[in-house]
Order: structure tokens, then sequence, then C-alpha cells
């Protein structure tokens, strides 16, 4: 199959190491990461959902006191028709109306209030868990593909086995490097085909990554 449909590989990206052990670190890593996202995400939306419960009563208040001066407004116009004395009958009726618009605003004003706390508590329910995402979890993925990536253009590359090897030598652990040979500095420095190969290809394995790829 083509290079891109190569396990771990995407457009030429490499997503996923080529040994087992730290593919499937990375992949067990990934699905926790996307079910700690999924949790986060329904979790926020339960609170958001909890919390816009409060809102019920806002929602009865505005509904009552809107139903309320629309009856004395109604009741008023007809009062108003009254001859001679409609005007005065009218004026309690319009008062009532006015104190029950008050109260539908009352309703409409908690309404609000309760929809941004529920808005403001889901936001900061998703801060910690996504914050851990992003600025824990993506930027060590991202730094291992940019690394895998250089080194396999390192490995393609005539000369890019001895910088490998030079990698190795600073960063693998002393016990590695011995094996390999025992004075494996002086036989990289030398060039010995062998040590280098073997120092490049153990800078790879550390990746997760092989080296006849």
């Amino acid at each position: 199959m083509p290079g891109a449909a190569r396990r771990g590989t995407l457009s030429g990206v490499k997503i996923y190491a080529d040994r087992s052990p730290v593919f499937l670190r990375q992949l067990l890593t990934d699905l926790l990461v996307a079910v700690w996202v999924y949790a986060a995400i329904r979790f926020a939306l339960w609170l958001h959902d909890l919390v816009q419960r409060l809102a019920v009563p806002g929602r009865k208040l505005e509904g009552a006191g809107g139903g309320l001066a629309d009856n004395l407004a109604e009741a008023g116009g007809k009062v108003g028709r009254v001859p001679l004395v409609g005007d005065e009958l009218t004026a309690p009726f319009t008062r009532a109306a006015d104190a029950a618009r008050s109260v539908a605003e009352a309703g409409r004003d908690q309404q609000e209030l309760v929809g941004q706390l529920a808005l403001a508590l889901s936001v900061a329910a998703l801060v910690f868990p996504l914050g851990l995402v992003l600025f824990g979890w993506l930027p060590l993925r991202v730094r291992w593909m940019r690394r895998a990536a250089s080194a396999k253009a390192l490995a393609a590359a005539p000369a890019g086995r001895d910088l490998l090897a030079l990698r190795a030598l600073v960063g693998q652990p002393l016990r590695k490097l011995t094996t390999i040979d025992p004075d494996v500095a002086e036989a990289w420095r030398r060039g010995d085909d062998a040590t280098v190969d073997a120092l490049a290809a153990l800078e790879l394995r550390r990746l997760g990554l092989r080296s006849g790829r």
C-alpha cells in the first residue's frame, strides 16, 4: 500500500510509532484523552441543564405576570367604556396591569441571570480538563510527531545516520551505549559503520520507529 496508508501515517505525517509498545501506548493514551474530553463535555452539558432548571420559577413568574397583565388591561378597556365614570374606573386596572408587567419583567430577568450562570459554570467546568489536553497532552503529542518526522527524514538522508548516532550518544543511557561498544564514543568518532548504524537504530527505536522504513 502507499506510504500514506502505513500504520500511524497520514498524508506523510507520522501520527503513531512503528513499534508495538510505543504504538499501543500512544493509541491507549489517545483513546483515554478522547474519553476524557467526551466526559468533560457531557458533564458541562449536564451542569448547564441542571442550573437551567433554576429558571423554571422565572418562566412561571413571567407567564403568570404577563397573563395577568393582559387580563387586567382587557378588563380595564371594557370598564373604560362605561359612560362618565369609565376613566376613573380604569385607573386601578391600569396600575394593577403595570404591576403585573413588572412581575413578568422580574421573571425574565431571573431567567436571563440563570442562563448566564449556567453558561459560566459549564465553561468553568471545561477549563481544567480541556486545559490539561491543550497544554499537557497536545504539546507532547505534537513534539513526538515533529521528532519522528525529523528522525525519519534524517534516516533517509545520506549523512542523517551520523546525526541520529550523535543524538543517541547525547541522549541515550550509558548502559545502552556500552552494549554497542565499550568505547562507543571513540568508535563513533572514527566512523565505524556498524557502531553508527547501531546508534542510529537505537535513537529511532527510542521514538518507536523502525530503521528500515
